[in-house]
């Protein structure tokens, strides 16, 4: 391919860890955790194109890719020969990557077109890893396989790969990629050298979500807070609809049984939203500081208990919240339990008091 497909550039906030990671990134397979909606696909897919770039000494990266040489032209046009992405399906199109097809041989294609995208990582997926790590690298350099998000994996598919990751056959690197270790099996963990991510600085991302979002500096803080400090999060809250001048409006109005601007939102952001203010409030009960809403406009929190049984209840309702609800009905429902759970006593003290 002639076109020039040089990567965009790394997101501000991930340039330094990069350079970091790559003077400290040795080991055969590397586990990178870190919050989500910070760039951790972008940060995995970067530490491939250093590895693959032929323009670095082989084995020792030292750089970033030049994004020039043939290896990293190959990458960007997804067709480079030694290198394996295993994503799940659901995934594959938001992060703009087609990953081989790894799906039930026996099941049939115009079957598998109907169905609902897979937000797992099977097993036959990891067969194919395990068979891709046997072959050797055809341009001569070595083979990356990156798993992402690597909690994703069930327990068949992470024992499958258990051998091959202790064990890799030539010169193969494993980039895990994922935010929920706890989730991920100690047998997995302990055959890698992790390495967290970290958060991005808050002057920064702020300032690249001004630009993102033609905002104010006010407005973007509030939306940064909002989305637990995670910009791309942030960015694509606000396309969903999320205005950060009303998001201090919520908590009040929630407590009130009015759901205020979410009511146009999605049923899943209208969910979460929800679970951020049920987390603050329970931070608040014990005299903690709130993650996600200005302390000034959180109303005088319930009980633990009381939370505690709101959060079980959103926790079932975001399970489901892609099924085909009465939209209306269901946000009435959840005002309705959310008045009476934030339902305070007068008698009860205020904990900020």
């Amino acid at each position: 391919m002639s076109e020039d497909r040089s990567p965009a550039p790394l997101w501000p906030w991930l340039q330094t860890p990069l350079q970091t990671a790559l003077g400290q990134l040795h080991h055969h397979a590397v586990l990178l955790h870190g919050l989500p909606g910070t760039g951790q696909f972008e940060f995995a897919m970067a530490l491939t194109r250093a590895w693959l770039c032929e323009q670095s000494p082989i084995g020792q990266p030292v750089a970033p890719a030049c994004g020039r040489c043939t290896a990293c032209r190959l990458l960007d046009a997804g067709s480079h020969p030694d290198v394996m992405l295993v994503l799940p399906e659901a995934l594959q199109a938001t992060l703009g990557w087609d990953a081989p097809d790894a799906g039930d041989p026996s099941e049939d294609k115009s079957d598998r077109k109907s169905r609902k995208p897979s937000q797992d990582i099977k097993v036959d997926a990891i067969r194919a890893v395990v068979q891709f790590s046997q072959n050797t690298a055809s341009r001569g350099r070595a083979k990356v396989v990156l798993i992402h998000p690597v909690e994703r994996m069930n327990a068949i598919a992470a024992n499958t790969l258990l051998k091959t990751l202790e064990e890799p056959p030539g010169q193969v690197r494993f980039v895990l990629s994922g935010s929920a270790l706890d989730q991920l099996l100690p047998t997995v963990r302990s055959r890698c050298q992790a390495w967290s991510l970290p958060s991005p600085e808050v002057e920064l991302a702020t300032q690249w979500l001004m630009g993102e979002t033609g905002l104010d500096a006010a407005a973007a803080g509030l939306l940064l807070q909002a989305s637990g400090g995670q910009p791309l999060t942030a960015r694509d809250r606000q396309a969903l609809g999320l205005d950060a001048r009303s998001w201090p409006q919520i908590p009040q109005g929630v407590a009130r049984g009015e759901p205020g601007p979410m009511a146009a939102w999605p049923l899943s952001l209208v969910v979460e939203t929800l679970q951020k203010l049920c987390h603050d409030l329970s931070r608040l009960a014990v005299g903690a500081q709130p993650r996600y809403f200005p302390l000034e406009s959180l109303p005088q929190p319930p009980d633990l208990g009381r939370l505690n049984q709101w959060a079980q209840e959103l926790g079932k309702v975001r399970r489901h919240a892609d099924h085909p609800w009465n939209l209306p009905l269901k946000m009435e429902t959840l005002m309705l339990q959310a008045r009476a759970i934030l339902r305070v006593r007068p008698e009860r003290a205020n904990p900020r008091g």
